[in-house]
């Protein structure tokens, strides 16, 4: 494949200001595959920065990946050969909290747990978890719409963002920093933004919304005798715990006995057990944890559950979680080869698709299972050599069932050539004038979410 853009268009002199050294880790994001040298490094600190880089670029013609924290696994972040990264990670002003609107501002290259610890020490609660917590980024969460275990009760992040500064590709500031609840003036830019991968422009600063702090949480795992019984749960949790119910996570055997056989920990339960749901719930001073007791209570007498640990100390909801964790931690360091699928599916859809899908990986890959089923996200994990016939028939299954190709991680590169499984020609077309409009030069994140490059405008 050609390089993006002529060979020869040099980086400008004004730029060079702003580079960092380029390092290996800048190549690609947490889909693992082998990116290509990035000709330069970029590194704005203020939103003026990036207006002088994005200018420079343009008027050379040279062509940027946006890069946050890289923990995104669709390409998403992975270097093009001939390309610049335009990194986000030097936009990191102290975040500031509006304690009457309940807002938090912050810089796009602000790593999500800096933010979770400024909500909680003014007394709030940022709505927004992941595992990659620590190097995640605000800008590029908002940018690919990141979700989490905690979207089932907040959303997805684009319900977090009140308000955003973007810069587009010549330079253009969108300024929507008010963090208004109620703005009807004139079409959504900041919205339009969120999601948009990196296509339509560069995220600089995020406006969130906060929530009142939990006094404290409980955690419950269950045993279930079948992803279907899950299903079946479902309803109730919600009906029974209201509002409190903020994740209901879903681990397919042999998934958790393999991750605790490996990682040392404490398989949960007296015996394995088919499909186990991990449930957490927010104390906001009512009665919510008698409530938890009373539904797991009647579930057990129903035999809807097999089995159930009910936290008593936030070291115990920990503890908990760190077998949901461990699953991930055990895919990337123990598993092998894997390929991760992150497919959104209606919730009642997910128990007939399983042996579907089962049944098509056999003899091609061994199918590995968790995620959200609140919102019915699956992190379908193919361990075994990566089959990109595979994926696409997985994919299409998925498109069957009614479900799509990505739930929290975005189309990115990997998964360009699917997208038409979930969004009808009309919309990509769509979507490709919108780019076109926002990027007439096709300088920022070509290749990703859609086909058609600049050659062909």
């Amino acid at each position: 494949m050609s390089p993006p853009y002529p060979a020869s268009a040099e980086l400008p002199e004004a730029l060079l200001a702003f580079r960092l050294p380029v390092e290996p880790r800048y190549r690609d994001d947490a889909a693992g595959l082998p990116g290509a040298e990035p000709r330069a490094v970029l590194a704005p600190r203020t939103v003026a920065d990036c207006v002088c880089i994005l200018r420079g670029l343009q008027a050379a013609g040279l062509r940027a990946v946006v890069q946050g924290g890289r923990t995104g696994l669709s390409g998403g972040a992975r270097v093009r050969p001939g390309e610049i990264v335009l990194s986000t990670e030097r936009l990191v002003e102290t975040p500031v909290i509006d304690p009457i609107a309940g807002t938090l501002t912050a810089g796009a290259g602000t790593v999500l747990e800096t933010a979770q610890v400024a909500a909680r020490e003014a007394g709030f609660f940022l709505a927004a978890d992941l595992g990659a917590r620590g190097s995640a980024t605000l800008g590029g969460m908002a940018a690919t719409n990141a979700g989490g275990p905690l979207a089932v009760r907040y959303g997805t992040f684009r319900q977090q963002v009140l308000g955003l500064e973007a810069v587009l590709a010549d330079g253009t500031v969108i300024r929507r920093m008010g963090g208004l609840a109620k703005d009807n003036s004139g079409l959504d830019l900041a919205q339009m933004l969120v999601g948009s991968e990196g296509t339509l422009g560069v995220i600089t600063h995020v406006v969130l919304r906060l929530h009142p702090a939990p006094i404290a949480r409980r955690v419950a795992f269950c045993a279930l005798a079948s992803v279907a019984a899950a299903i079946r749960l479902l309803p109730i949790l919600r009906a029974g715990l209201g509002p409190s119910l903020q994740a209901c996570e879903l681990i397919v055997d042999p998934l958790l006995s393999e991750a605790c056989a490996a990682r040392g920990l404490r398989y949960p339960f007296s015996s394995p057990t088919p499909a186990a749901l991990l449930i957490e719930i927010a104390e906001l001073g009512s009665n919510e944890g008698e409530r938890l007791e009373a539904v797991l209570g009647q579930a057990l007498a129903e035999e809807r559950i097999s089995d159930a640990v009910l936290s008593a100390s936030e070291a115990e909801c920990l503890k908990l979680w760190s077998l949901r964790e461990g699953c991930s931690h055990y895919l990337i360091d123990n598993a092998g080869p894997i390929t991760s699928l992150d497919l959104s599916l209606p919730i009642a859809a997910i128990a007939g698709f399983l042996p579907e899908a089962e049944a098509i990986c056999a003899g091609r890959a061994r199918p590995l299972v968790f995620g959200h089923l609140g919102d019915g996200n699956l992190h379908y994990i193919l361990a075994g050599k990566p089959d990109h016939s595979l994926v696409g028939d997985v994919f299409a299954l998925t498109a069957r069932h009614g479900g799509v190709i990505t739930a929290e991680h975005g189309i990115g590169q990997d998964k360009v050539d699917w997208l038409p499984l979930c969004r009808s020609g009309d919309e990509i077309e769509a979507m490709t004038r919108l780019k076109a409009t926002f990027d007439p030069g096709w300088i920022l994140n070509d290749g990703r979410v859609f086909t058609r490059s600049r050659e062909k405008l």
